[in-house]
């Protein structure tokens, strides 16, 4: 099982980069590092920085969008680390939140996306698209262009990514009934496309909370994101889609203090790592033999507040006992 890891841009610049060159040596396959303008620290940058102090580690953005970004300057910054660390860069793309709601955008819409998604993979490739009448293209590309992945959330997003990407980053759960409805959505994205699913890599993103107090970790659902958000509806509501697959059913409009331990225990199992590491581990495996995954990416929880805060204590279990638990590096 290959386990990448998210890290923000939490410290300067330079100082993030070696903390995500730390994380290569604990024994992670990628880093994914959020896309915030808002933070005064830029991505590509960052992820540049940290392709020169690695050799082996997977690095993206997670994520970016077509919204704060043009796709041509997407697939110019892709194509940019592709130079730096060859076959080690895909581009992460999503619709869109905090980043785009701090210009007081909407999101993407599926159709935008979709758009979006079709149009870098073209450029990506060499060939000549069109923008508002001008054609135009990518004068210098790789012999291998850089896999396009959509991050996706809910079903039609899910759908999409099986229609159009290389792959998909997907926050769907861990749980085998949800893990199965959103791999048929894939196929449903595919055949829409008229295209198989060979050779597309799926990457679950898995909500983690590890501490040496497990039923404290597994509290979360009863949190708030920030005072208007619950966090089991960050970042949108498509959280509880997933959750019903699981046969957990949550009404849209839930109180997160009226949840009750047990449930929140069910919901923690349901959705992502939370516990201590032997829990977390033991998790992991199950995930691994219930429903095949073999490749995850740790979302450590936190609210809108510490969103920046790096997760020191995420890379020291995994580097200590979750990762050698798994039988090998990742």
């Amino acid at each position: 099982m290959k386990v990448d890891i998210r890290v923000p841009v939490g410290l300067p610049i330079h100082e993030t980069a070696d903390f995500i060159a730390g994380c290569e040596a604990a024994g992670f396959s990628g880093v994914g590092v959020h896309d915030h303008q808002h933070s005064g620290r830029d991505v590509f940058l960052t992820l540049a920085l940290a392709a020169e102090r690695t050799s082996r580690l997977n690095l993206y953005p997670a994520t970016s969008n077509p919204v704060t970004r043009h796709p041509m300057v997407l697939a110019s910054l892709a194509h940019s680390l592709e130079e730096i660390s060859p076959e080690r860069v895909r581009l992460t793309v999503g619709p869109g939140y905090l980043s785009v709601g701090n210009i007081g955008r909407p999101r993407a819409t599926v159709a935008a996306m979709r758009e979006a998604i079709l149009t870098i993979r073209r450029l990506l490739r060499g060939e000549q698209v069109e923008f508002n009448g001008v054609e135009t293209r990518l004068r210098n590309i790789s012999d291998r262009p850089t896999p396009v992945f959509m991050t996706a959330a809910g079903p039609r997003m899910v759908e999409l990514a099986g229609e159009v990407a290389d792959g998909a980053l997907l926050l769907v759960g861990l749980h085998p009934k949800a893990v199965d409805a959103a791999r048929r959505r894939l196929e449903i994205g595919a055949a829409r496309a008229g295209r198989s699913l060979d050779g597309f890599q799926t990457i679950f993103i898995t909500p983690t909370t590890v501490s040496d107090d497990g039923p404290t970790a597994r509290r979360f659902p009863q949190q708030w994101f920030r005072p208007d958000q619950p966090y089991l509806k960050y970042p949108s509501d498509s959280n509880l889609v997933w959750l019903r697959e699981a046969g957990i059913d949550l009404a849209d409009d839930f109180v997160p203090e009226s949840i009750s331990n047990a449930q929140a225990d069910e919901i923690c199992d349901a959705f992502g790592l939370f516990g201590t590491p032997v829990e977390c581990l033991a998790r992991l495996k199950r995930a691994r033999d219930e429903s095949g995954i073999d490749h995850v990416f740790i979302f450590p929880t936190h609210t809108q507040e510490g969103g920046y805060d790096m997760p020191r204590a995420e890379v020291d279990a995994f580097r200590e006992r979750i990762i050698p638990g798994l039988g090998t590096l990742s």
